[in-house]
C-alpha cells in the first residue's frame, strides 16, 4: 500500500512495484501520479490553474496515454488546445483515461493506437492530425523505451536497435512530417532527459538517445529560428510513471529520488511543456530545462 505522504513532499518515496513492460497506470500504478495537480509550494499539492496560454492551439503528443504525455495533453487542454496523442495498441487503458482527463477540461482528443518504429506510421500521425485538427502548432515527442542493462557486454544488438528505432528515429519523422505544416509562432519540444547529461551507466542505449535528442533539438532551432518556428526540450530527472515500475529493478526504485528528497510528479514536468510551447517562452529556441530537482545543474 502507498503511504498518506502527500508526493510533493520532501522524503516521499514510492513504494517498490513492478509490472511487466510497457506498464499501466490507471488502477495498477501504486500511488497514482499526480497529472493536474501541481505543489502548493507547502507540501500539499493543488489543481493547475490555467490561463489560457494555448487557446486554440492544435497539439501533438506521443506517448501520451500515461505519465508525463497524459499530464501534458490534460494541461493542454486546461490552457484552450485540443490533443492527437500516440499510444501503443496495449496502452488503450491508459489512453482512455487521457481521453477522459481532455474532455474533461474542454479539450478535444483524438486517440491513434500505432508503432512509430515504423517512419510509415509517423506520416499517419501527421495525416491523421491534420485531417481531425486541420492544423499542427505543437508537436510534442515524448515517446520512449528504456531497459535496465548493468553491462555493455549484456547489451544485445536487438535492444541497441529497438531502443534507437524508438526513441531517437521518430522524432526526426515527426518532426520532419510536422514541419511541412508548421508556420511561424509554432513549436516543437522534445523530451530529452538528465541522463544525457550526467551519462547513466546502467542505461546506456537509452542514454545515448537522449544525447541524439539534444543534438536533433539544437540543429532544428537553428535551422527553423529565422522562420519563427520554436524547438526547446525538458530534460527531466525521476519521475513517478509507469515506465519506473514496468523497466527499472526494485534495488533502483529504493534510489529513485533527487537532491529535492523526492522524485518528480508528471504535472511538474508538463507545466515546462507549457511553457516551451506558449508565448512565455517566445525567445527561448534551442534550450534546455533541467527539470530535474538539483540532480544535474548547469548554466
Amino acid at each position: 500500500m502507498s503511504s498518506d505522504k502527500s508526493m510533493f513532499e520532501s522524503s516521499w518515496q514510492p513504494p517498490v512495484q513492478q509490472q511487466a513492460p510497457p506498464g499501466q497506470q490507471k488502477g495498477k500504478l501504486d500511488p497514482q501520479p499526480a497529472i493536474e495537480h501541481v505543489p502548493d509550494g507547502k507540501g500539499g499539492s493543488k489543481l493547475y490553474q490555467p490561463a489560457g496560454k494555448l487557446k486554440g492551439k492544435k497539439a501533438i503528443i506521443t506517448g501520451g496515454d500515461s505519465g508525463i504525455g497524459q499530464s501534458t495533453a490534460t494541461l493542454f487542454a486546461m490552457e484552450g488546445a485540443d490533443v492527437l496523442i500516440t499510444h501503443l495498441p496495449e496502452e488503450e487503458v491508459d489512453a482512455a483515461e487521457t481521453k477522459k482527463l481532455v474532455e474533461k477540461h474542454g479539450g478535444k482528443c483524438y486517440t491513434l493506437a500505432v508503432d512509430l518504429r515504423d517512419m510509415k506510421n509517423c506520416q499517419k500521425v501527421i495525416d491523421e492530425a491534420m485531417s481531425k485538427m486541420g492544423a499542427i502548432n505543437i508537436l510534442f515527442n515524448n515517446h520512449a523505451y528504456q531497459m535496465m542493462i548493468e553491462d555493455i557486454h549484456d547489451l544485445s544488438e536487438e535492444q541497441w536497435i529497438k531502443t534507437f528505432d524508438t526513441n531517437i528515429h521518430p522524432f526526426f519523422y515527426l518532426s520532419k512530417y510536422a514541419l511541412a505544416h508548421m508556420s511561424a509562432g509554432d513549436t516543437i519540444i522534445n523530451d530529452a532527459s538528465i541522463n544525457a547529461y550526467i551519462g547513466r551507466p546502467d542505461l546506456l542505449d537509452y542514454t545515448c538517445t537522449k544525447g541524439a535528442i539534444v543534438s536533433l533539438t539544437r540543429g532544428l532551432a537553428n535551422q527553423f529560428a529565422a522562420k519563427g518556428i520554436r524547438c526547446n526540450q525538458v530534460a527531466p530527472g525521476p519521475v513517478w510513471t509507469p515506465l519506473v515500475a514496468s523497466t527499472m529493478t526494485p534495488e533502483a526504485i529504493k534510489q529513485f529520488t533527487t537532491p529535492m528528497g523526492r522524485p518528480a510528479q508528471p504535472s511538474e514536468i508538463a507545466t515546462c511543456v507549457v511553457f516551451l510551447a506558449s508565448t512565455d517562452s517566445s525567445m527561448l529556441t534551442g534550450q534546455t530545462i533541467h527539470c530535474n530537482g538539483g540532480g544535474f545543474v548547469t548554466s
